[in-house]
């Protein structure tokens, strides 16, 4: 199975801003240009699934695949109180509790990486057994980090039965730089 996770555009939202499951909008040229640009790129007859928030469901919605599909499983982590809070304003205590737990803390009293990788995970464990060979998935960059954690575990493991603490603590601590709009290809 080849997978390929695509990055939202980039949201309309100020720079420093945490955001997670807020449902933001996207400039319209910016979703002209990306989806223009992945309906050269993308496997026409994959199986394409979406976060349900605005910032994917608009651009899946605009690369007209007839098998589109949104699961909430999708949506970036819910920093609870901290969503649309600048950086700055978050006490410095709290990023540092979560910093020093970065697995079961859950940030603004949302949701915790572990939380977050066990609906990932279900969603990765599902779309295994898929009839398809091509799945696109549009989602978020902490979706990214936790489908590729998925994918690299159960290659490792030979299999799809997932450590979800493994695959919350390699998806918090490896640096991964996720670019908006371009594709990254996982392959079975």
């Amino acid at each position: 199975m080849r997978i390929t996770l695509v990055r939202h555009p980039k949201p309309i939202v100020a720079a420093n801003i945490c955001y997670g499951s807020s449902d933001l909008a996207i400039a319209d040229d910016e979703l002209t240009r990306v989806s223009n640009s992945l309906s050269i790129t993308l496997p026409q007859t994959a199986a394409l699934f979406s976060s349900p928030l605005r910032r994917c469901a608009e651009l899946a919605a605009r690369l007209n695949y007839p098998s589109l599909q949104f699961d909430a499983r999708l949506t970036e982590m819910h920093f609870g109180a901290w969503e649309m809070r600048s950086w700055d304003e978050i006490p410095r205590t709290e990023i540092d509790a979560w910093a020093s737990d970065l697995i079961h803390y859950r940030p603004g009293d949302g949701e915790s990486v572990l939380q977050m990788a066990t609906r990932v995970a279900g969603f990765y464990a599902d779309i295994q057994n898929l009839p398809d060979d091509e799945v696109i998935i549009i989602c978020h960059a902490g979706t990214i980090r936790l489908l590729t954690a998925c994918h690299q575990h159960a290659e490792h493991e030979n299999n799809v039965d997932l450590s979800l603490s493994k695959i919350a603590r390699h998806a918090a601590t490896t640096r991964h730089r996720i670019p908006y709009g371009t594709p990254i290809i996982l392959e079975r």
